[in-house]
């Protein structure tokens, strides 16, 4: 008796090959991959916190034509400090600290200052050479 053959054939592998898509022949997927989802956010506080508490002084800068200057803060109705002489150039430097706006209008004033400065002092040479000349005179 012989045993029964049978025959074997193999499989075909083109028939039961996964389907392999290329990026570009993929369709999107309506919903983004997990991982690429933000996480929800909490919902933001509501605070009921108090204002902070302002404060309003009136600093009042003001200068002469003689190059002095004078300072004065007020709050409310009271003056905190009254008549402080301050130089010149540490108003000039405080303007430009505080803002280009500020400065320029005081930078204006004070060039014009310093102008009649140097003719008092041009006046003053004049009257100084005068007075030489008379004193070379009763020599």
């Amino acid at each position: 008796m012989t045993a029964p053959t049978f025959a074997v054939t193999a499989p075909n592998l083109t028939d039961h090959a996964p389907e392999v898509n290329s990026p570009a022949a993929s369709t999107p997927t309506p919903y983004p991959p997990a991982a690429a989802a933000p996480a929800p956010k909490a919902p933001a506080k509501k605070t009921t916190g108090k204002k902070a508490k302002t404060f309003e002084l009136t600093l009042t800068v003001t200068g002469s034509a003689d190059g002095e200057w004078h300072a004065e803060i007020k709050q409310g109705n009271s003056y905190l400090v009254r008549d402080v002489a301050v130089a010149a150039a540490a108003v000039s430097r405080a303007a430009k600290e505080l803002h280009e706006k500020l400065f320029t209008p005081i930078e204006a004033l004070m060039d014009e200052a310093r102008s009649q400065q140097a003719a008092r002092i041009a006046a003053l040479e004049a009257e100084l050479e005068a007075a030489r000349k008379v004193l070379a005179d009763l020599d």
